[in-house]
């Protein structure tokens, strides 16, 4: 499965946005997916997860509370909501996928994910 992700763009701090990851060549079903985020120079860093059935997330400790992650397995699309953003936050947003033995584990290291988007950049001004 090949995966797009959009939605990114340039805002204020405190302002909102919603990444989109569309799957194409297949679906999402029986995928956890997740998203991470890397500014240059830096290592690719967790951000989001979901778990295959959705009825598991987890977000890290730097964006809780302000973004969420959400799936639409009909669309075969994965999204992450941020609210209140702060210019920290600015960075290139990818998302993930891999097939799970079980439906309720998500996966939070780059390396648990076979399948990657492009990116797409956030960039959050003060």
């Amino acid at each position: 499965v090949q995966l797009q992700a959009s939605g990114g763009g340039l805002v204020q701090a405190g302002d909102s946005l919603r990444l989109s990851c569309a799957a194409s060549g297949g679906t999402l079903d029986n995928y956890a997916l997740g998203w991470f985020r890397q500014t240059p120079g830096k290592e690719r860093e967790f951000v989001a997860a979901i778990s295959a059935s959705g009825r598991t997330t987890y977000v890290s400790f730097s964006v809780k509370g302000r973004f969420t992650i959400s799936r639409d397995d009909a669309k075969s699309t994965v999204y992450l909501g941020m609210n209140s953003l702060k210019p920290e936050d600015t960075a290139a947003y990818y998302c993930a996928a891999r097939r799970g033995p079980d439906s309720d584990t998500y996966y939070i290291l780059n390396y648990d994910y076979a399948n990657w988007g492009q990116g797409t950049l956030v960039t959050v001004s003060s």
